[in-house]
């Protein structure tokens, strides 16, 4: 069966701890709260994208282990065909994540484990999958060559690309030059192109960086802010949405491109699919967890309205 979004990238196990802050090197501290749920760049992009309305498909890979069986029982729940392979020398991926009990703020390690093991071969023998879509998405938790590969494919193919360049990396120009869109949010932009990006203004200069080294477009997300799109010949500043109080930011970006995903894929323009895409992500943010956040399209659109 073909579907309209192809999506590389990991799982990983969140493994959440909230505490009011990190402890030293050589330090106990007493956590404030435990959740494991699914995540992963990737598999939570392909579940916002399923949720949002996208008929997806996800190539990865997962071991045959504990959090593997969480990675099968999540994507069957969103509607999602696992278009990847699971391996028997290596475990699925896992990742701490530190949350601030007061903000709701993280920071993140990520194991990759048998999604780290991903090259380009893995891409061809997965090509039929990304060939069939109308929007291929990645990131960069899973080996850039990989990444790389796929975006050739869909590009070749004539299938919209979109890179989501977390977590920051420096990129060669060849690869932005297979990206339809580049979707970094400040900090990324930052590593991308030297460019301090503290607003709508900078986020600008730092697309028109990316463009001029092949980027088709690129949209940089500003958290609350919204979103800043440039493509060389036409700005626009998407104002951001409130759906409440935040609870937790883990999954924020992961949510913005997969409802981004999903609304390309039906045909919506770009500044309703973008607008479409911070509606998600300030839904998100109102939820604890990272799959587990990931808004409904009828939620999306009643907070549109």
């Amino acid at each position: 069966m073909a579907h309209d979004i192809a999506i590389l990238g990991i799982f990983a196990a969140d493994t959440a701890y909230r505490a009011e802050r990190l402890p030293q090197l050589g330090e106990t501290l007493l956590g404030r709260g435990f959740a494991l749920n699914a995540g992963g760049k990737g598999s939570n992009q392909a579940v916002a994208a399923a949720r949002a309305g996208g008929s997806v498909a996800f190539l990865s890979k997962i071991g045959r282990d504990t959090f593997g069986r969480l990675a099968r029982d999540t994507w069957a729940e969103a509607g999602i065909s696992f278009a990847g392979a699971e391996v028997g020398d290596a475990p699925t991926g896992a990742a701490f994540i530190f949350v601030d009990d007061a903000t709701g703020d993280n920071g993140i390690i990520v194991a990759p484990g048998a999604a780290g093991t991903i090259r380009p071969g893995d891409i061809e023998s997965w090509g039929d999958a990304i060939r069939a879509a109308r929007v291929f998405v990645t990131q960069l938790e899973q080996p850039r060559e990989a990444a790389h590969r796929g975006l050739a494919i869909a590009r070749a193919a004539g299938v919209r690309t979109i890179l989501n360049p977390a977590p920051a990396a420096d990129l060669p120009d060849a690869m932005l030059a297979l990206c339809d869109l580049v979707t970094p949010n400040e900090g990324e932009a930052a590593r991308l192109t030297g460019i301090a990006v503290d607003g709508p203004e900078t986020a600008r200069a730092a697309a028109a960086n990316l463009i001029t080294r092949g980027a088709g477009a690129v949209a940089v997300t500003l958290g609350a802010a919204g979103v800043l799109y440039h493509d060389g010949r036409v700005t626009r500043h998407v104002a951001g949405r409130s759906a409440g109080p935040v609870v937790e930011t883990t999954g924020a970006g992961d949510a913005f491109n997969g409802a981004l995903a999903a609304a390309l894929a039906r045909g919506l323009d770009i500044v309703a699919a973008l607008d479409f895409a911070n509606a998600a992500g300030a839904l998100s943010v109102t939820r604890p967890g990272a799959a587990p956040s990931m808004p409904l399209r009828s939620e999306i659109e009643a907070l549109i309205g």
